[in-house]
């Protein structure tokens, strides 16, 4: 029997990039954004049913001591497949072959998908005394960079 899905190298277009995130009930995230991260993708993989994107998942970082695993979504009607597990394999086979030994590997789970990346190595933080944190940029960059984010000045003695 003919597979019906075709897994490519890359990253989608900025549309289905947000298309693909929205159909999944992922947030949203504006044309201009989602423009200037594509680029910086260390590794990402489409699938495609019959010529269709349906499914996506990317590897951002700084190619050696850090990297993140995002946007990693499978369309509704495609779900319950093993779609996300194939976007997972081909994910972290690349990490494998080309990341560090010491390579810091994260992602943020949501819900249930935590069961398909504990099967790919990954485990909770706070199993290890650690804990995820993240802060969402709102509105425009504010003083230094920062959306008017309280600054702490730190000084170093000699």
């Amino acid at each position: 029997m003919r597979d019906p899905y075709k897994l490519s190298v890359g990253v989608p277009s900025v549309e289905v990039f947000r298309r693909l995130r929205t159909d999944a009930g992922l947030s949203d995230k504006n044309s201009e954004a989602v423009a200037l991260a594509l680029p910086n993708t260390w590794h990402g993989v489409v699938l495609h049913h019959e010529g269709e994107p349906i499914c996506m998942g990317r590897i951002i970082g700084d190619g050696g001591t850090a990297f993140q695993i995002v946007d990693l979504c499978v369309h509704p009607a495609h779900q319950g497949r093993g779609l996300g597990r194939r976007i997972m394999a081909a994910l972290t086979e690349e990490l494998e072959r080309r990341a560090p030994a010491t390579a810091y590997v994260s992602l943020i789970a949501d819900g249930p998908a935590r069961f398909l990346y504990e099967k790919f190595g990954f485990a909770d933080t706070a199993a290890h005394d650690s804990i995820g944190m993240y802060r969402v940029m709102s509105g425009g960059p504010g003083p230094r960079g920062m959306d008017a984010a309280p600054s702490a000045e730190v000084r170093i003695r000699p």
